[in-house]
């Protein structure tokens, strides 16, 4: 409600109890005026007509699409009394989910485990550029860690770097378990020969999933450097 009044609404409830009215009106207006108090007295500031109509109908006291009705303006009216005795409702502002929610959001294991071990990676990232930024101006090197510069013929100077040699010690764990014969086992899950995970006839991850997972762990031998520029 937009405006507000200093006027209690149990004054506006005597005054339409005192219009001649059938007995079985007057026991739901009592009725919705003491839920309207109930819900002032729970600090609630929500007094707009569906708000109150959904509440208005779980307690039984009538069907809340009644309200849009010019036959029940009595009703409206002393919502709308409560509404500016209670003054305008608060906003509150959306609430963002933290990583930990998105996380537990997966349901797949070995994916939430890759998907933690990414993050980690990026937070990393950017507390060490914040740090860099809040200290000095100058230039961010934004090479992957590790990385060494080396001269190509025909593209230059380029940057070589290992595909886990950014991977601390816990990240490159969760995805070498994720993986594992063991873990495969106890999900009922099995590895094929492209490197597919599957679980009976239904794949699971691609072609290419466990072989690229080792790859970036250096567990198997290396078809060469990734070069990047």
């Amino acid at each position: 409600m937009s405006s507000t009044t200093n006027i209690h609404p149990e004054e506006v409830l005597k005054a339409l109890l005192a219009q001649p009215r059938r007995s079985n009106v007057k026991r739901t207006l009592q009725a919705l005026h003491d839920l309207c108090h109930n819900h002032y007295e729970a600090g609630l500031r929500d007094f707009s007509i569906a708000s109150i109509g959904r509440k208005a109908e779980e307690a039984g006291l009538f069907v809340s699409g009644i309200l849009y009705n010019p036959s029940s303006k009595i009703y409206k009216d002393l919502i709308t009394a409560w509404g500016a005795y209670a003054g305008p409702a608060v906003v509150l502002p959306k609430k963002t989910l933290a990583n930990h929610d998105y996380l537990m959001r997966i349901e797949d294991p070995a994916l939430r485990m890759i998907m933690q071990a990414i993050i980690a990676e990026r937070d990393t990232l950017k507390a060490q550029i914040n740090l860099v930024k809040s200290s000095h101006l100058g230039t961010v090197n934004l090479r992957p860690l590790g990385a060494h510069i080396v001269s190509h013929p025909d593209a230059g100077p380029v940057a070589v770097v290992m595909p886990s040699v950014n991977l601390t010690d816990g990240e490159r764990e969760a995805l070498r378990s994720a993986i594992s014969p063991a873990f495969l086992k106890d999900e009922g899950w099995e590895e094929g020969e492209r490197g597919e995970i599957k679980m009976r006839r239904r794949v699971l991850f691609k072609n290419g999933f466990t072989s690229a997972i080792r790859k970036i762990l250096g567990d198997q031998p290396q078809p060469g450097l990734k070069v990047v520029s």
